[in-house]
């Protein structure tokens, strides 16, 4: 990218900008690039012209598309966004890195963990900037709670519980979703919830050496929600894992879809000398020693640079990513996940995915 000098903008065209709820470039992307002056969004573009010039309009936005290749091509977008579903990622990504532009995909980068790989090898001979957008890992808390492990809060790692319970991709669907229940599109519990979820886990207490999983359909349809369609389900709705880190720690996580009451989430790291809690609103709690309640920490200040204010958690955390990209373009730093980062956590839900077919344990 040409604009790495902290003085210039870094100019972002968004494939995918329909104006419609649950659209995640309009729902985050858009308003928190909105919110940093070290960016400036010059074009959109989705599928139909006055969908992409509407949005256009509601974020002062002065080209709009309804061709992507318009958008890439064009002279002043220096950062593709690519927000669509993820069967046309692939497409989509190699028209950016053919135009020699940096790009960010929504994770899961591709259908397949042949397909990752195959874009991350075309992106580093290409040399443009690739990122993937996993923005929870940047969440002030998430961050807190990595660097108390790092620094020994707890002694050394003993193990490591994630649950995580959800109400969506079971019995019911919205309308805007209802594509996820269908296997073909690779929008499942396993590829994109428990991806999501997982990674700032891992990104704090480090990567999965060996591993055991169960992934399991106890939903053959649903129902979407205000109306009266039934559709077929192809998917799954339960993920457990269980295996053992690279630092030697016993790791397990439960991911579950369609819970119908108390949904939540949460992550309790044991170590020797202490114990963790990351709560699903990512605040931290923790005692250290023997038989104390965990009490809450206060995130330092020095985690809170970029102040949350009514912002939601979505748009927050995306605006952290940006920040901290920003950062990496003009300082030369590696912030932010790249596609080599999504492959690690896309092989490991695959392994998931063969421990659970085979009955195999797994190695990575």
């Amino acid at each position: 990218m040409n604009k790495s000098k902290k003085d210039k903008k870094i100019r972002v065209g968004i494939i995918g900008a329909t104006p419609a709820p649950g659209h995640w470039a309009v729902h985050a992307h858009l308003p928190a690039l909105t919110l940093m002056p070290q960016y400036e969004v010059t074009a959109v573009s989705t599928t139909k012209r006055e969908t992409a010039e509407e949005t256009a309009r509601r974020f002062n936005v002065p080209h709009a598309f309804d061709n992507a290749e318009e958008l890439v091509r064009h002279p002043d977008v220096d950062l593709v966004i690519v927000s669509v579903t993820t069967s046309k990622h692939a497409e989509l990504v190699r028209m950016a890195i053919a135009a020699k532009k940096d790009v960010m995909c929504e994770w899961p980068l591709g259908i397949s963990l042949e397909e990752s790989e195959e874009l991350a090898h075309e992106a580093e001979i290409a040399g443009v900037r690739a990122v993937i957008d996993l923005q929870r890992r940047f969440a002030p808390g998430v961050r807190y709670f990595h660097d108390l492990i790092a620094e020994g809060y707890v002694g050394r790692v003993r193990s490591v519980k994630f649950r995580m319970e959800v109400p969506y991709f079971g019995g019911y669907y919205t309308p805007n979703s209802k594509h996820a229940a269908d296997a073909a599109n690779s929008h499942t519990i396993v590829n994109v919830i428990s991806g999501h979820f997982l990674d700032p886990i891992l990104t704090a207490v480090g990567e999965v050496k060996s591993l055991s999983g169960v992934v399991a359909q106890q939903f053959d349809h649903a129902h979407v929600i205000g109306t009266d369609e039934i559709i077929t389900v192809t998917v799954p709705d339960q993920v457990l894992i269980s295996g053992t880190l690279a630092n030697g720690a016993v790791f397990s996580a439960h991911i579950e879809a369609g819970k119908r009451n108390g949904s939540s989430m949460q992550t309790i790291v044991t170590g020797t000398e202490g114990d963790l809690l990351l709560s699903e609103d990512y605040t931290v709690s923790g005692a250290q020693g023997d038989g104390h309640p965990l009490e809450k920490l206060e995130i330092p200040n020095s985690y809170l640079t970029i102040p949350q204010g009514g912002l939601s958690d979505e748009v927050y955390q995306t605006r952290l990513l940006y920040d901290a990209l920003a950062k990496d373009l003009a300082e030369g730093t590696h912030l932010v996940p790249t596609f080599k980062d999504a492959c690690r956590l896309h092989r490991m839900l695959d392994l998931v995915v063969k421990a659970s077919t085979t009955g195999q344990r797994q190695e990575l």
